[in-house]
């Protein structure tokens, strides 16, 4: 039944939703602290035309993103450009990631991170290519000595790519504090990146939060633009709860840019108080993974889209969001309608609202219903608590800061005992349920594991098609391992090696060839160690995405006859080894 209080508030509503916005820009407190970053001091670091893919905060999978990506005119090998003065600190190089990267180092306290590149600079190429030989590692995090390799504002440092976890050519621009290893906005810093677009509202997510977020699909409701910003359809929302949160789908553009970036603040208010909000304008790549805190990480594991929470998860630390006068979940203590307003910002100050009224529903009573988390349930799992589950097969153990919301604990013997495992497949509650920290698992062997297997034992997790294993450690009977996410496990021995293969036949003859490509698989996923020798002196294979191992020929293969010897180990122990003769 529709409020009494609905045909007023409904006659005000147009122009509530038409001030709405004016009333946060007039004199009112600052609700985040403000920031004070050196305008003009860096410049953009890519020699091609300016635009960015990707700003800091976009949502990804367990992360945020976490700098610029700058684009590079859809090519590679574009220049990249120090964005001040400075000296290179640190070079990385990883097959994921960013790939090969640069660190520069900056008197003002700052460091910028560039990413995804091909060369460096010839000096610094060079010198990183001996220290990989001397350490006998092609993936390699290098501290170079401070003032070895000076910098000046705007001089070439490397060539764009699009190594290391890339989808395209791009350089990823990170601004870093150096002393906390803090990663700053970098649209804070006043770059050439021309914004004057506000943010744009997709959809509104309810919540009953009575019970947990993992236990309950959100209420969704599209949204439709006005000319005080956005409301939903029906601009009224009742709910059968008197306890709720709200969650936004939303993105933000740059000007003249079509590519959907994330939003960097948004700001919930009820009744024109300011209740609760999030800015995500600095973190560590630590505090990254506190993503799957702020997004409904169920619906979007599920195949939904991103939703961030206006609400803090009771598992998650204050981080980018702030507490103004609650956590975000509103207790609705009458039937009365109540407005609801919440503010997204982009790092440029462009903004734009949503409005709308709550109001409890008129068949539920006027006091406070048990909460799911108030009842006793000896399966449930909380934040902030030591939560173990145990019986005769499986031990799971999750520290205080392991999960974000409470949660009713799952699990179930799927059976399935076959040939090559050791355990039946359990089910250890779901895998839309995200994880901060580790879960410790331990597995009891149903069958007996033959000595000459010791050493030779995982345990797989897979979910949904995803499969991924760990080195089981034995304890008696049981095998321990961690895991970041639950799913299905199952103890399993390997005695198979990895297989190797090459891009070119025994005996061949490469003096035309510019490369050596190595293939070496294995049948749990990526190897533990992979080692080529060149007439018994180790070789420098690359081995960016995890591919191909790639060798290019250069002074450390003269011109003759050579062998080449190839081993590579699996997370098991099990090595496999091949030899090539070629000629060159």
């Amino acid at each position: 039944m529709t409020s009494p209080y609905s045909v007023f508030h409904r006659t005000l509503y147009l122009l509530w939703g038409v001030v709405a916005l004016l009333l946060p820009a007039q004199a009112k407190p600052q609700l985040f602290p403000p920031v004070h970053y050196p305008a003009g001091y860096f410049r953009y670091p890519v020699d091609a035309r300016i635009g960015i893919a990707a700003d800091y905060g976009e949502l990804r999978p367990n992360h945020y993103h976490m700098g610029l990506d700058c684009r590079t005119n859809q090519v590679q090998n574009r220049p990249v450009m120090a964005a001040a003065g400075g000296f290179v600190s640190h070079v990385r190089i990883e097959p994921f990631g960013f790939g090969r990267a640069i660190y520069i180092q900056h008197p003002n306290g700052l460091t910028t991170v560039y990413g995804h590149l091909n060369r460096f600079f010839p000096a610094l190429e060079r010198y990183v290519k001996d220290r990989q030989y001397q350490l006998k590692s092609w993936e390699v995090f290098l501290d170079i000595p401070a003032g070895r390799f000076p910098v000046a504002k705007g001089q070439l440092i490397a060539y764009s790519g699009s190594t290391g976890g890339s989808l395209g050519p791009h350089c990823h621009f990170e601004i870093r504090d150096t002393r906390t290893d803090k990663v700053l906005n970098p649209l804070l810093f006043g770059l050439p990146i021309p914004d004057h677009v506000p943010p744009t509202l997709v959809r509104l997510a309810v919540y009953d939060r009575n019970m947990s977020t993992y236990s309950q699909k959100p209420r969704l409701y599209p949204l439709q633009k006005t000319s005080g910003g956005y409301r939903p359809l029906p601009s009224t929302i009742v709910v059968p709860s008197d306890r709720v949160s709200f969650g936004i789908s939303a993105f933000d553009r740059v000007s003249g840019s079509s590519i959907p970036t994330g939003i960097f603040e948004s700001v919930l208010y009820v009744d024109q108080k300011p209740v609760m909000g999030f800015r995500i304008d600095s973190m560590t790549y630590v505090e990254t993974r506190y993503v799957n805190g702020n997004i409904d990480y169920r619906t979007r594991a599920a195949g939904g889209p991103f939703i961030q929470h206006l609400s803090r998860l009771p598992g998650c630390p204050e981080g980018i969001y702030r507490d103004f006068s609650g956590d975000g979940v509103i207790t609705l203590r009458d039937h009365r309608p109540h407005r609801v307003k919440v503010v997204v910002k982009d790092a440029a100050g462009n903004s734009t609202g949503l409005n709308f009224w709550v109001e409890k529903a008129a068949d539920l009573p006027d006091r406070p219903l048990p909460r799911e988390s108030d009842r006793h349930d000896p399966l449930e799992f909380k934040p902030g608590n030591m939560n173990i589950f145990s019986n005769d097969r499986l031990d799971v153990f999750l520290g205080p800061r392991a999960i974000y919301d409470s949660f009713a604990f799952a699990f179930r013997d799927l059976g399935a005992l076959v040939p090559g495992t050791y355990s039946d497949l359990l089910s250890v509650e779901s895998g839309l349920v995200p994880l901060q920290d580790s879960l410790t698992l331990r597995i009891r062997a149903t069958e007996p594991v033959p000595e000459i297997l010791e050493g030779h034992m995982l345990i797989r997790r897979t979910w949904e098609g995803e499969s991924e294993v760990v080195r089981a450690v034995r304890q008696g009977d049981w095998y321990e391992g961690k895991f970041r996410n639950f799913g299905n496990f199952q103890l399993v021995a390997d005695q198979e090696p990895p297989i190797i293969g090459a891009g070119f036949r025994e005996g061949a003859h490469l003096s035309r060839a510019s490369r050596l490509v190595i293939y070496a698989k294995d049948a749990y996923g990526p190897l533990r160690r992979f080692t080529g020798e060149l007439d018994g002196k180790w070789l420098l294979f690359s081995n960016d995405k995890q591919k191909a191992f790639i060798y290019n020929f250069d002074a450390h293969c003269p011109p003759g006859r050579h062998t080449l010897r190839i081993i590579a180990e699996d997370q098991a122990g099990n090595a496999a080894e091949r030899t090539w003769h070629f000629t060159r």
